[in-house]
């Protein structure tokens, strides 16, 4: 066949950052980001233009997920701080808004690239060598014997969207809620290769937040089961209920004409024959003393009524999503096929129970032990549940975060404040031999680390609003806010809030302030004290330390990456 059009030559773009489009959208891209960051972000509304559901949002993910993003270089960003949010589910917005920070201020250097990135590496190593060492005063430990801590962090992560909706009483709730689900998966016996348990979220929409609550074990929504009557469970010698789980269809129709054809003898009923072939499962399952059996797909109703008939509960329709819990919580082995049973496949429960979120029944299934629990989840609307959802998994990936490395970063702005106002410091001290190791004068050092301070001040930038001025003191590097409207003065503690971003300091001292909008040369820092004399409350704001870390070397590594682009060759076919 003939082409119909002759094909087009690939578009060579050269120097894609000189590009006016390019600036534009990146332009665009940071603002939108920056909206949307911290307790006090405005909310976006993504919709794909041609009907289905509206997003309400101001996380990174469904941001990132739902913007369409044309300009390749863009598309780089987007991709680099998905994949980091894939991995650590935290800071998506500040890598985000950090990597645009780096490009917009590196570009606008009359420095070469080349040397932009090896000085910027150099920073980054000086950070994160400040961030790991006992010296640092923006990072905090971590001690699993008291909940404090643990509180702070999540409490923070729950704060941080507000599209969640929530209030004071209820933050405390779910604060407390995702603590205790947590400690649920912790393993009560140490092991050499010890792994923890899985929380698994119930939803229930159109109820109090409130209403939330965790319980050990796993619930299955069972719409038919009558409430008011005992559980007839049957049960082994040992009062314990034996427990069938099976991943295949029981439904009676287990023939797929997708995988080949099937001979079947003349006057011979396939459904008839696998419907025998059910019920001669079924037999077994009661010979077997089994007392609870559930199926991922669907359960033909006539082996239903002979299992309930016999002292038996079938529960169908679990969904793929708990087998793996299930499996692990009881012991048992998803059964693949109704022509082999094994005896060893066979998991144990202590107990069975009926619990009912109305509108929502669900049958509970109480294990001997586990690490395996349920977090029924409630909230008013279902975007605001969704978003919720989404907060309190981020929480449980940052506790487990936090479990390997038992440390968490100053939030609030005081991390990129206190980093910015070390390297200004650092770099100021550093000897001739590091420029002459790194190939660059002193001035074309001291300009990428401007901008380098500039990317992290622009991060605690974003956190006001609604007007508010960002300061940032000049002993503790902690960012603070004056309220718009303040009277310009020389005493600034007579109109800051009480205490700095994070909560660790309060105004009371007598410091010295300077504005961060400021982008001129700024006064050296003279190192921070590892412990602030005034603490103002146990209640801090504070960040994952992982995905914060993790997330300022992605941020810098794409914006080098970025800044490195010389050619784009796009197909215009």
């Amino acid at each position: 066949m003939s082409r119909l059009e002759a094909k087009k030559p690939p578009l060579f773009i050269s120097e894609p950052l000189t590009k006016h489009a390019v600036s534009q959208s990146l332009s665009l891209l940071s603002g939108i980001l920056k909206s949307s960051y911290g307790p006090a972000g405005r909310l976006k509304q993504l919709h794909n233009g041609v009907g289905g559901c509206v997003c309400t949002t101001s996380q990174s993910s469904a941001l990132l997920g739902h913007l369409s993003v044309s300009q390749p270089v863009l598309r780089v960003l987007t991709a680099s701080v998905q994949n980091h949010v894939s991995h650590f589910s935290d800071c998506g917005l500040f890598t985000a808004i950090l990597c645009c920070g780096f490009i917009e201020n590196f570009r606008s250097l009359n420095i070469a690239p080349f040397t932009v990135i090896k000085i910027s590496k150099h920073l980054l190593s000086l950070c994160m060598d400040h961030l790991k060492s006992e010296a640092c005063g923006c990072r905090v430990s971590v001690d699993f014997s008291s909940v404090g801590t643990l509180v702070s962090l999540v409490r923070s992560i729950l704060t941080s969207k507000p599209a969640c909706l929530l209030n004071k009483t209820e933050v405390d709730h779910l604060t407390s809620l995702v603590l205790k689900a947590f400690l649920f998966t912790v393993p009560c016996h140490v092991e050499t290769n010890a792994v923890l348990g899985k929380c698994v979220i119930i939803p229930v929409k159109g109820r109090r937040v409130e209403d939330s609550t965790v319980l050990p074990g796993l619930l299955i929504e069972v719409p038919e089961i009558q409430l008011g009557k005992p559980l007839a469970v049957k049960r082994t010698g040992s009062n314990m209920i034996k427990l069938a789980l099976f991943s295949v269809s029981m439904s009676g129709d287990g023939f797929n004409p997708e995988e080949g054809t099937i001979a079947v003898h003349h006057g011979v009923s396939l459904e008839v024959s696998e419907l025998n072939q059910l019920l001669s499962v079924g037999k077994q399952l009661v010979k077997d003393e089994v007392g609870l059996v559930v199926c991922q797909k669907v359960m033909h109703p006539s082996l239903k009524q002979y299992l309930k008939e016999n002292g038996v509960m079938a529960v169908d329709r679990a969904g793929l999503c708990l087998m793996e819990p299930l499996g692990r919580m009881t012991g048992s082995q998803p059964i693949a096929s109704i022509h082999l049973l094994s005896p060893g496949c066979y998991g144990s429960l202590k107990d069975l129970c009926v619990e009912s979120f109305t509108p929502k029944h669900f049958l509970h299934l109480i294990p001997e032990d586990t690490v395996i629990c349920s977090l029924i989840l409630c909230n008013r609307s279902e975007t605001a549940w969704d978003e919720l959802k989404h907060v309190c998994e981020t929480a449980e990936q940052v506790l487990r975060l936090t479990m390997k490395e038992p440390l968490a970063l100053l939030g609030g702005g005081c991390t990129e404040t206190h980093l910015a106002s070390y390297i200004r410091h650092k770099s100021s001290i550093l000897p001739t031999s590091t420029f002459k190791d790194l190939d660059c004068s002193q001035t074309q050092y001291q300009l990428v680390a401007e901008g380098f301070c500039h990317s992290l001040e622009s991060v605690a930038r974003s956190l006001s609003h609604d007007g508010e001025e960002i300061l940032t003191d000049m002993v503790y590097g902690h960012c603070w806010f004056l309220p718009s409207g303040a009277p310009c003065a020389s005493k600034w503690s007579d109109f800051l809030v009480s205490k700095c971003g994070c909560g660790m300091n309060g105004n009371t001292e007598d410091l010295s302030w300077r504005f961060l909008r400021d982008q001129s040369g700024s006064p050296v820092i003279q190192g921070c004290p590892k412990e602030p004399s005034v603490k103002v409350s146990d209640l801090l704001t504070l960040d994952c330390f992982a995905a914060k870390c993790t997330g300022l070397q992605v941020a810098l590594e794409t914006a080098n990456l970025i800044l490195d682009l010389s050619y784009i060759t796009e197909d215009q076919n």
